[in-house]
């Protein structure tokens, strides 16, 4: 089975007002292709602060990421942007969409940076595959909460991410739109094949991913499914 992500030994400290406080403490974990992972923890624990190291959105202190082949250490902020571009698909618990875009043009940016001639096309594709064909003029201020989620999700998969790394992704809907929003993202996480990395309090959430890791205090350890 390929491997799509292994962090080894890895330690992130980070700055506060009583001096540096160690977030993350000699983790180590491997994520092959198609897996998907529940994160769990209680707040503070280091959840958040893994996927930003997985992204290559937060240096390490000390060990080594390696995803989809290819090492962060040494690497400049350009890389590590060119490689979230193309192989990482980030979920929020906020969503953040960007208000003065319509949906279509929200899921339309990353591809865009790509370079994809065909990037409306290619949103508007994703943007049905999430059931929103009929929202593509819309403002994120005109569109539901769990709406909103679902565009984001479209934006996550549109480029063909490898990586899937969701955040809460359910944190700021209600129980019943939160529910279709995860049918939604495991569905297309099989039809992609793509990894996911799922970070919730919801331990019933979790128990549906393949294997689940707890983390607490910085330390991860693996938990049961």
């Amino acid at each position: 089975m390929t491997e799509i992500l292994r962090l080894e030994n890895v330690s992130l400290s980070l700055p506060s007002r009583a001096g540096l406080v160690d977030i993350l403490k000699s983790v180590s974990f491997s994520a092959h292709a198609g897996e998907a992972i529940g994160i769990v923890g209680p707040s503070g624990s280091g959840k958040t602060s893994m996927l930003m190291v997985a992204s290559g959105l937060e240096a390490v202190s000390g060990g080594a990421v390696t995803a989809c082949g290819f090492a962060f250490a040494g690497q400049g902020e350009q890389a590590l942007a060119r490689f979230r571009r193309d192989n990482v698909g980030i979920i929020f618990q906020s969503f953040h969409l960007i208000p003065t875009m319509t949906a279509l043009e929200n899921v339309s940016v990353p591809l865009e940076f790509r370079g994809r001639p065909d990037a409306a096309e290619r949103a508007a594709e994703a943007l049905g595959k999430v059931g929103l064909a009929h929202r593509l003029t819309h403002y994120p201020s005109q569109l539901s909460g769990g709406e909103q989620q679902r565009v984001a999700i479209a934006r996550a998969i549109a480029a063909g991410a490898k990586l899937l790394l969701a955040d809460e992704p359910t944190g700021n809907l209600d129980q019943e739109t939160g529910a279709s929003v995860i049918e939604l993202l495991f569905d297309l996480k099989k039809q992609t094949g793509a990894t996911l990395l799922l970070v919730t309090h919801d331990r019933a959430l979790a128990q549906r991913c393949d294997r689940i890791l707890e983390v607490k205090d910085g330390h991860v350890s693996e938990g049961r499914t």
